[in-house]
């Protein structure tokens, strides 16, 4: 993992300290929201990914914010979005982040795996 927190680092120009935390993010949002196969296929090619997502998942309710999207209907990639900015990065950073994320994930996982995981979560194409 410490290579993908090196390319972020250097490509999306965040600390190391918050590459981690905002891979971990989305990391989890991932396992809780992919394909269960594929995401296990990603997580086994990525050696440390489990460890970082679980240090990383969001507490379950989501704070006030996680509530009313709930309730809304929202969540999914909205909720990922608002968490990666609650914790300081800007909306440009969160794209090259994601980039930077999928290629990785591309690179140990492969395009098969990764495609099926983007495919499956709605709204997250626009990110990779």
């Amino acid at each position: 993992m410490q290579d993908l927190i090196n390319r972020v680092v250097t490509n999306v120009g965040l600390d190391a300290a918050l590459a981690e935390k905002a891979i971990g993010m989305i990391l989890a949002f991932l396992k809780k929201e992919g394909p269960e196969a594929e995401i296990g296929q990603l997580m086994a090619a990525m050696p440390g990914a489990e460890a970082l997502a679980a240090a990383h998942a969001p507490g379950e309710g989501g704070g006030l914010m996680g509530g009313l999207m709930s309730m809304m209907g929202g969540g999914g990639v909205m909720a990922l979005g608002q968490q990666l900015m609650g914790a300081g990065i800007g909306m440009g950073q969160i794209q090259g982040l994601s980039k930077e994320v999928f290629a990785y994930g591309q690179e140990k996982a492969g395009e098969d795996v990764m495609g099926a995981i983007v495919g499956a979560i709605p709204g997250l194409g626009q990110f990779v």
